[in-house]
Formats: structure tokens, C-alpha cells, sequence
């Protein structure tokens, strides 16, 4: 079995929540209570928990870009990614930035969105076309 991380963070509404989770980012839902529930986040388990969101201040300096921190992320297949994107953009999500490439031709290449959960809650998604380059540098 590979290594899976499970990350448990604060939503402020379950049911918004469920309809981002599985509708959007197509995640399998899992266990759940009336203050939690659990995801399958491309074989990663997260838990989403009644509460407050996480605070994130925009300092994180990515090439050009102020990404909130903290926040968290995924690296995905680049098909996976594309389709990923495609269903974000049908939803109407607000990026910070707009799926693209970035550091093309240099170490750690790779494709890029970031936004946020309806909570707050900020999600980068990557892809590389070669895995070598995930920790390039």
C-alpha cells in the first residue's frame, strides 16, 4: 500500500460542503455524523468538520502570484487535472489562479489551479508531465 495522508479541517456547512466535495471535485463521500464527514479526495481521506475555517493570510510568493497560507494541495495525473479543470470551470469557480502552466522550460514545471472550498478553505491541484520534476529544483 502507498503511503495516504487524511487531513481533517473546519467547514462551516456540511451540506454546502457535500455539494462541492462530491459535485464538483467528484469526490466519493465516506462516514460521516452530524458534525463530520469524511471524503475520498483521489485516495487521500479528508475530514471535514463543523467549525471555524482555517485562517489564511496571502503570503505565500509563487512566481508571480500571493497564494493564501496555509493551504492544501494534491498533485494529480495531468489527465485527471484537465478534467478536474474542465468540471471547476463548469461549476463557475472563482480561481486565484486560473488553471495554467507555470515555470515552463524550468525546474518543476508543472500545471497549476488554486481556489477556494465554499467554507474559505484554500486547494491547489498540480500535475506534472514528468514526475521527476516534482522536487526539482
Amino acid at each position: 500500500m502507498n503511503a495516504l495522508f487524511h487531513l481533517a479541517y473546519h467547514v462551516n456547512d456540511l451540506n454546502l460542503a457535500r455539494a462541492f466535495y462530491t459535485g464538483v471535485l467528484g469526490c466519493r463521500e465516506g462516514r460521516s455524523t452530524a458534525s463530520w464527514v469524511d471524503f475520498d479526495l483521489f485516495g487521500h481521506q479528508i475530514s471535514l468538520h463543523l467549525g471555524v475555517p482555517f485562517e489564511t493570510t496571502d503570503t505565500g510568493k509563487v512566481g508571480d502570484h500571493m497564494v493564501p497560507m496555509p493551504h492544501l494541495g494534491l498533485i494529480l495525473p495531468v489527465p485527471e487535472w484537465n478534467t478536474l479543470a474542465d468540471r471547476l470551470r463548469s461549476a463557475g469557480t472563482s480561481f486565484i489562479i486560473e488553471p495554467s502552466l507555470r515555470f515552463a522550460g524550468e525546474p518543476g514545471e508543472q500545471w497549476t489551479m488554486f481556489f477556494r472550498d465554499p467554507a474559505g478553505n484554500p486547494i491547489e491541484i498540480k500535475a506534472f508531465e514528468n514526475t521527476d520534476q516534482i522536487f526539482a529544483h
